[in-house]
């Protein structure tokens, strides 16, 4: 059990981390990113080629939120944490021109090239805000889905993150994620900030 944490440390590790990843996904993480990472992660070749290459490039998810369920046409999904816009431009595909596809990002860096990636897209059913899991800047009840690539496991309050998100669904609503989990105690003892952000 972790016994103290800072957040506004750990939310500027994290944004430094990802300051950084807004350059280049290359040689921050420990497995596939970009292309070859989408592939991995069973994602649809269709969605995959039909991105631009400056959208695919900074794709760093661990998982495919979209293989925990189906994303219908005219749905209204958040993507939290949507770092540099693949995850949402795949759901901009999938919800088609009469839904709507919101983003939530920390990094206001990468939030940028979310935007300017998807705008080259022409992905025009699109939103993206600059905020925290632990406080969504959106009304109860307003998403068909919520989906999250490697996030979750970056926030220190999970508990309010999950709050959060069943507040922002519609009763009936959807949670689609992928993330990683740790599977042993962490040591004793105060964790630095910067550690949430490996």
């Amino acid at each position: 059990m972790i016994q103290s944490i800072d957040l506004n440390a750990i939310q500027s590790a994290i944004k430094e981390k990802y300051k950084k990843v807004s350059c280049s996904p290359e040689g921050n993480f420990k497995y596939p990113t970009g292309k070859k990472g989408a592939e991995a992660l069973g994602y649809d070749s269709t969605l995959i080629e039909a991105a631009s290459q400056e959208l695919i490039f900074l794709f760093c998810g661990i998982g495919c939120p979209f293989s925990a369920g189906k994303i219908n046409t005219e749905e209204t999904i958040l993507d939290i944490g949507c770092g540099g816009g693949f995850d949402m431009f795949c759901a901009s595909k999938l919800v088609g021109p009469k839904g709507k596809v919101y983003g939530l990002e920390l990094s206001r860096d990468m939030a940028e090239k979310a935007k300017n990636n998807l705008s080259l897209a022409s992905a025009r059913n699109i939103n993206i805000q600059i905020g925290s899991s632990e406080q969504l800047p959106f009304e109860s009840s307003t998403f068909d889905a919520v989906i999250s690539n490697g996030v979750f496991n970056l926030s220190p309050e999970k508990e309010k993150t999950y709050s959060e998100i069943f507040r922002v669904l519609k009763p009936g609503g959807r949670l689609q994620f992928a993330d990683m989990v740790l599977k042993e105690e962490l040591p004793p003892g105060e964790i630095s900030a910067k550690a949430w952000s490996h």
